[in-house]
């Protein structure tokens, strides 16, 4: 595909103008021409938190990328296979050997088979629930309990924070970018309600994670368009016309450097007043936070994260030109350039409930542009010299049913319905050891048998990793503290 798909034409050849989410231009958009409206956009994210170096919380990661399936991976027919177990059970796929001797996974990801020696999998996550919003909050939260008053049907303050949310929080920022960002767009449900969990909920809207909604939702037309686009139900509806795109940080028409400079330097002025009012109210923090909104606008290496349009045709051959690919890509720019913690939505609006149609959609649709983008994530990590310092999680809010089903009303080929009790993690990089296996469940992929592990568990992972001791803690508007580990990590992955 042509870079074209990334920035679509008008029907007169001319260049569109790129879409913003209202939510984006709110946050980095025109960062209030400097005024400095959202100018103050880490101020108003930052507090007195944690300093990870100071408190000696032994991180073994500079960075985060985690990899969101939402909809629900089948353990049995990715990283957990039962080819002994009956027909109804283990599927039609096969395993096959990877690098590590003993280690099996499904044959439809031979590259990710190739480089087996650099992750590993928990074969034992379990949580007791089976539904996508009650899955999602606790997966991307941490949090194996329901928060008080939670609605399926949309998130809520009362919600527990986003494992983003508090990462971002904490760790704080190394660089011209927010600390944690989540690409490339909120989960939305095809009814159009926003799927709960994703949000810093009881931390306040303050603390939500970046989003940068790159890819426009639509409610019938799911994963790594436009190669790999499909539809659950195959209904055969013309493919819509999508495309992803990068925000813009361009300066606004007229504002050029000098005028830039000109219109800080009063600022400045007016700063220097404000500076010997606020002193006392321990306002200091908010210079820094109108350079790094500077910085957004005028540093090469933060536009050059967030477009990936730029990328040298190799390296979007070896990511896949295509939304999967494209999303890593960026995300591998974005902890290049320091971000703390990315997650990746890989695929909208439950791309993997795979009720139906599951193993070809699997084999055709799915597997192959992410078994293509995550080898190459993890060859530039290493190669970059980044996989020690990045670790990489993939999972999804659950796994699915040992058995297969069929509901013939809707799909012309079977598939598996929701499942909490089993689902397969995949971790690499930031200290994880690679080829090694933590956890087993029975004969047919159903209920762990050894190790269990829970939500709590991989967040406490990933903020380990982060340098997050085991007493961080963020505060609320009163002061309190709210401990962020309710678990230990995994053992035995490094």
């Amino acid at each position: 595909m042509s870079r074209a798909s990334l920035h679509p034409k008008t029907p007169t050849g001319l260049p569109r103008h790129p879409v913003v989410s209202r939510r984006f231009a709110l946050q980095a958009g025109a960062l209030g021409v400097l005024g400095l409206g959202s100018g103050h956009l880490r101020a108003l994210r930052a507090a007195d938190e944690v300093d990870p170096a100071s408190e000696g919380g032994g991180r073994t990661a500079k960075s985060v990328i985690f990899i969101f399936l939402s909809g629900g991976l089948g353990q049995l027919d990715s990283f957990d296979m039962k080819p002994d177990a009956p027909e109804e059970v283990r599927g039609e796929f096969r395993p096959i050997a990877t690098n590590v001797p003993g280690l099996e996974i499904c044959e439809h990801l031979p590259m990710l088979a190739q480089r087996a020696d650099r992750w590993s999998l928990v074969r034992s996550l379990t949580h007791p629930w089976n539904e996508h919003s009650q899955g999602h909050m606790v997966m991307l939260s941490g949090r194996t309990q329901l928060p008080p008053g939670f609605d399926a049907t949309r998130p809520k303050p009362t919600d527990w924070p986003a494992i983003a949310a508090v990462a971002g929080a904490l760790v704080g920022p190394r660089g011209n970018l927010p600390p944690a960002v989540v690409l490339p767009e909120r989960l939305v449900h095809n009814t159009g309600r926003v799927i709960p969990g994703q949000f810093a909920g009881i931390m306040g809207p303050r603390r939500d994670p970046w989003f940068i909604e790159a890819s426009p939702f639509d409610n019938t037309y799911y994963g790594a368009y436009p190669e790999y686009g499909f539809d659950h139900q195959d209904r055969g509806r013309p493919e819509p016309e999508k495309a992803f795109r990068a925000p813009s940080l361009d300066l606004p028409e007229g504002l050029d450097g000098g005028r830039l400079r000109d219109r800080l330097a009063l600022l400045e002025l007016v700063d220097a007043k404000r500076r010997s009012l606020d002193a006392s109210a321990g306002l200091g923090p908010f210079d820094a936070h109108r350079q790094s909104a500077v910085s957004m606008l005028t540093d090469p290496s933060v536009r050059s994260s967030l477009d990936v349009s730029d990328a040298p045709r190799a390296d979007l051959e070896r990511y896949g030109d295509n939304l999967f690919g494209w999303s890593l890509l960026m995300a591998k720019r974005l902890v290049s350039a320091d971000v703390d913690l990315v997650q990746v939505n890989l695929g909208n609006n439950e791309t993997w409930d795979t009720h139906g149609n599951a193993f070809p959609h699997l084999k055709d649709k799915l597997y192959p542009p992410t078994d293509r983008a995550v080898s190459a994530l993890l060859d530039d990590l290493q190669s970059e010299g980044l996989l020690d310092s990045t670790l990489v999680v993939m999972a999804g809010e659950f796994g699915r049913t040992p058995k297969i089903s069929h509901l013939a009303s809707h799909y012309e080929h079977p598939g598996r319905d929701h499942w909490g009790r089993a689902q397969s993690v995949f971790l690499a990089g930031g200290g994880i050891r690679g080829g090694r296996v933590i956890g087993a469940t029975d004969r047919v992929g159903g209920e762990p048998v050894s190790d269990p592990q829970r939500p709590e568990n991989l967040a406490a992972t990933i903020y380990r990793a982060l340098g997050l001791p085991a007493t961080a803690a963020w505060h609320d508007e009163q002061g309190r503290p709210h401990f962020i580990y309710h678990g230990d990590p995994i053992p035995g992955l490094s």
